[in-house]
């Protein structure tokens, strides 16, 4: 039970690590990417404002009907791709990604790189 606990408050100070240089404003909004064990969430947040811009996860029905299980990298690349689209169509082109004090790597960079082949700029 130790052992869970200094895990979570680990990724808990690494979060907040990250935030203090993650900042998004409104011509450059910050991409928030969070993950469970069975889903991915992105959000595009204006922090100036304090709202949220658009979000996509893997349990919305746009993405469930492309990909059935939400919690590998090929549903991480759909989220990723759909959320940059999102973003275009409303003008958005710049982003800060924040990465929530998980490692760049797996579902973390899959949505990265879909999202950069979508046309989001970070």
């Amino acid at each position: 039970m130790r052992r869970m606990v200094l895990k979570k408050a680990r990724l808990a100070r690494r979060q907040i690590r990250v935030r203090k240089r993650v900042i998004g404003s409104a011509n450059r909004p910050r991409l928030a990417v969070s993950r469970s064990l069975q889903n991915v969430y992105a959000q595009i947040i204006d922090d100036v404002s304090g709202r949220t811009i658009c979000a996509l996860s893997t349990q919305s029905k746009d993405v469930k009907s492309r990909t059935p299980y939400g919690g590998n990298c090929k549903a991480a690349a759909v989220v990723g791709e759909m959320i940059g689209e999102k973003a275009r169509a409303l003008g958005i082109e710049a982003v800060c990604f924040d990465r929530r004090g998980r490692m760049y790597h797996g579902r973390i960079k899959a949505l990265a790189d879909a999202a950069r082949k979508a046309g989001l700029k970070f």
